[in-house]
């Protein structure tokens, strides 16, 4: 994975740490789009930090795209399919 400054990976940390990391990714100067990325468990986390950042913070946040896919996964026991979304934020 690419560390894009505009993309915010979704994982185990409590869904306000990104709802904090949206806010001031956002707020940082005259950016206009953001990208949440998030696979397996933390897609449901990072389905809440756009709700809630929409909602109760930046309340002129659109999404603009969801992408949903899945990745193969290699393991000692075999291969694993993971689901992944990528949600596209703009102002």
């Amino acid at each position: 994975m690419s560390k894009d400054p505009n993309t915010i990976y979704v994982g185990t940390k409590p869904a306000m740490s990104y709802v904090l990391a949206v806010i001031t990714h956002f707020n940082s100067s005259d950016v206009k789009k953001g990208t949440l990325k998030a696979r397996g468990r933390a897609i449901t986390t990072a389905i809440d930090v756009v709700e809630i950042t929409r909602r109760k913070f930046l309340k002129e946040l659109k999404v603009d795209k969801i992408t949903i896919g899945t990745e193969e996964l290699q393991r000692e026991e075999g291969t694993r399919n993971v689901s992944t979304i990528e949600i596209n934020l703009k102002r």
